[in-house]
């Protein structure tokens, strides 16, 4: 199998442009209950692992152990915007800590907040680590690895061992085993891994339901898409596709975007019938989805969080009215070029393969 069409862009009356990609639906027990394109398509998560890489810290007790909120753990798995409130509760949570912002070795680059990214483009001046939108991750590895007693300077080592920690938990929840994980270097400088879209979308639906897990790794599943949902807008930003998806779906679903056109989602037991297991979802577009930034200086990816929305729509995760109030992401988006005049639309290019 191949990459399918996800999301065609129409201009006048011709398909101007296709995105490929591929899709897979896994519940909690393992059963491929939907996919599109090939669902053993081998990527990497790239940002949407940020909860798994929280959940060893979890699971060992860091958050009894520095008192984290709720909202810094959400923080914790979060792609943040750098905007104010992000920005002031990753310094909190240093403090809290007891580590500086020098100790990130993640790096700066400019925010996605626009207020911000206007400070930046006004001053001259280069951001900071706590400005990357990976510096809550960060703050939790070296967290973890101080409340071990472990070196700080090398926390990004593959062979560290929070880093193992954090690869072997990955292939336990996703039924993937350690040597087959393929490893590389994710934007912000820590390891990433990419594992088959089935075996993302089945760590999703059991980090959403832990039933099958044992304690207390249950226990630090719930904590965190607990956190995510209560505090979405910590996760990417007021506006963003994974904030809002969240917010509207109430404690039902949890999505994490990642670079390169990766998405993960998990729908929550009892969501799409009364006895339902929990269900995941991972989506590689495989182009990337470059996101863009827009005229009034908002960024967006293309694809992504429409046809995220069109498979959460397909799937029943969400009803009719709660996918209206989302209607900016789509699922069919109208296009406008710069006077403001409707050129097409881009609308989803796939109905999802279910089985059985």
């Amino acid at each position: 199998m191949s990459h399918a069409p996800l999301l065609e862009l129409i201009r006048g009356r011709i398909v101007e442009s296709v995105h490929y990609g591929s899709v897979a639906v896994v519940d909690a027990d393992g059963k491929l209950l939907a996919s599109h394109g090939d669902p053993q398509t081998v990527a990497f998560l790239r940002s949407s692992a940020k909860p798994f890489q929280a959940l060893p810290f979890v699971e060992r007790g860091g958050v009894e152990f520095y008192g984290y909120t709720p909202r810094e753990l959400a923080l914790s798995c979060a792609s943040h915007e750098s905007a104010a409130i992000h920005l002031e509760a990753v310094a909190a949570l240093q403090k809290k800590i007891g580590i500086e912002e020098t100790h990130l070795q993640c790096g700066g680059h400019m925010p996605g907040d626009v207020d911000m990214f206007r400070k930046f483009v006004v001053s001259g001046e280069t951001p900071t680590a706590n400005y990357n939108n990976c510096s809550g991750k960060h703050t939790t590895m070296l967290a973890h690895a101080k409340m071990r007693g472990l070196p700080l300077e090398n926390y990004l080592d593959i062979s560290h061992p929070i880093q193992q920690d954090i690869l072997n938990t990955l292939a336990e929840i996703c039924g993937y085993g350690c040597e087959k994980i393929e490893l590389g270097v994710d934007g912000c400088s820590a390891p990433n891994f990419a594992l088959p879209l089935y075996n993302a979308a089945l760590g999703m639906a059991r980090l959403c339901d832990p039933r099958s897990l044992p304690e207390p790794r249950a226990a630090a599943c719930r904590k965190i898409t607990s956190a995510m949902n209560s505090y979405s807008e910590m996760v990417s930003g007021f506006g963003e596709f994974d904030c809002e998806v969240m917010k509207i779906g109430a404690g039902r679903i949890v999505t994490k975007r990642g670079a390169e056109g990766f998405q993960i989602m998990g729908i929550l037991p009892g969501v799409l019938s009364p006895d339902s297991p929990g269900v995941g979802v991972a989506i590689k577009v495989s182009d990337g989805d470059l996101g863009q930034r827009k005229d009034d200086l908002t960024e967006s990816s293309r694809v992504r969080s429409t046809i995220a929305l069109e498979i959460l729509r397909q799937l029943g995760a969400l009803s009719p009215e709660q996918v209206q109030s989302l209607s900016k992401f789509g699922p069919v988006r109208t296009l406008k070029n710069h006077r403001g005049i409707v050129t097409g639309q881009a609308r989803p290019a796939f109905t999802l393969q279910l089985n059985g």
